[in-house]
């Protein structure tokens, strides 16, 4: 790897330039991102605290949070620095190290969604065995094979990408080190491991996604025969945020990943890729989890419990000072 590349490292060109606009738009992410950390945060927070929440649901949703967390922070506070000190320069095995965690993460996400749709699936249509099919173990399994899953992929993808000779321009057209923008510099022909790519993605998004949209097909034949109107306006409404929000994340990894790299347009693929890097991590604990009753219920019930033992340490101090 090292023998072919004949540049010392690269440049992110960034998503913004320090125009006026551009820095309102700056400041709109900078707040996605801390909106992201505290939802996710509190999301992991709240399902650990609470018995209520150890549900595999919950379960899966505490992982989702995790990997959302680590995914925005992987791409966020890097672009954050760069664009505040005017810098973007990221060595080889630094931009080996992003992709291999940013493809790791997406390659997750991507399977534990499948595995949260089918967890639905079973509960609404399967309920009294729900405890046997979506026991403790099988969690834990499609949990480590998410993980095992989104590692293989991304090792694959970090590994062949910087194996490529690097003989032109330095300059990556991106706010990080995504695969097609840093395929676009390669002084060799990449149309095999496109190939490679457009296969790898059919595994990691098109058959999760068919898993998804197959169980959300199947829960919406058992909401069409609930009897109660309520219960299907509920479960309606449940069901298509979840599906918008899955759609917005599997829609643009597919229109980054599984198009020809004589299709890309820098522009275009900055746009789409911060809807999967930072849009949908903000917005799955919204949609998933604060819109919940039991969670918000947790939330309540933390709350009172800060404002209790806020209350016992003024009376212990109060009676120490008499």
């Amino acid at each position: 790897m090292g023998n072919q590349t004949l540049i010392p490292h690269f440049i992110l060109l960034g998503l913004f330039t320090h125009s006026p606009l551009h820095l309102f738009f700056f400041s709109i992410i900078m707040v996605m991102f801390l909106v992201a950390l505290s939802g996710n945060g509190l999301m992991i927070l709240l399902i650990s605290v609470d018995s209520h929440l150890h549900s595999p649901m919950y379960f899966f949703l505490s992982w989702l949070s995790l990997m959302d967390l680590m995914l925005i922070s992987t791409i966020v506070p890097r672009m954050a620095v760069d664009f505040l000190l005017g810098g973007g320069t990221i060595s080889f095995t630094g931009c080996g190290l992003q992709i291999l965690f940013f493809l790791t993460l997406l390659g997750d996400e991507c399977f534990l969604l499948a595995f949260m749709a089918y967890d639905r699936y079973v509960a609404i249509s399967n309920p009294l065995r729900y405890s046997v099919v979506m026991s403790r173990r099988i969690c834990w399994i499609m949990v480590v094979g998410s993980w095992l899953f989104g590692l293989v992929d991304g090792l694959i993808q970090a590994v062949f990408t910087l194996r490529f000779p690097y003989c032109s321009s330095q300059e990556i057209d991106h706010f990080f080190c995504e695969v097609p923008a840093v395929l676009k510099l390669a002084c060799a022909d990449t149309s095999l491991y496109e190939t490679m790519i457009y296969v790898c993605c059919i595994l990691m998004l098109l058959l999760p996604f068919s898993v998804i949209s197959a169980s959300y097909l199947r829960i919406l034949v058992a909401v069409l025969c609930m009897r109660s109107a309520e219960g299907r306006q509920k479960a309606f409404a449940t069901c298509s945020s979840h599906m918008a929000v899955v759609s917005l994340f599997y829609g643009a990894a597919m229109i980054t990943y599984m198009r020809p790299q004589a299709y890309h347009s820098s522009k275009q693929d900055k746009v789409v890729s911060a809807f999967y890097t930072m849009i949908t991590p903000m917005l799955n604990p919204l949609i998933y989890s604060l819109r919940n009753k039991e969670v918000t219920g947790a939330l309540r019930k933390l709350l009172g419990r800060l404002q209790l033992s806020h209350r016992v340490s003024k009376e212990k101090v109060v009676d120490m000072d008499c």
